[in-house]
């Protein structure tokens, strides 16, 4: 794997093995970009989401883990 760089980008890259079907360098392909959360990020930016509702959803979270940090603190 390599990771190439263009105009000012990175772009990851996947060799594709002598014989290796398209569909299994594909998955490989997929996978690490999985890993690397490209996903998760093109989903978020799908919609434009104004900062004070960003905001609203993190503290929410933040709320939500310190309560079940609290509540599983003592087991």
């Amino acid at each position: 794997m390599a990771v190439l760089v263009c105009e000012g980008k990175k772009m990851t890259e996947i060799k594709i093995r002598r014989g290796e079907p398209v569909e299994k360098s594909l998955r490989r392909l997929k996978k690490v970009l999985g890993r690397e959360r490209l996903f998760e990020e093109l989903r978020k930016r799908r919609h434009y989401e104004k900062p004070s509702k960003v905001l609203r959803a993190k503290s929410k979270t933040a709320r939500f883990n310190e309560m079940l940090r609290r509540r599983y603190a003592d087991m």
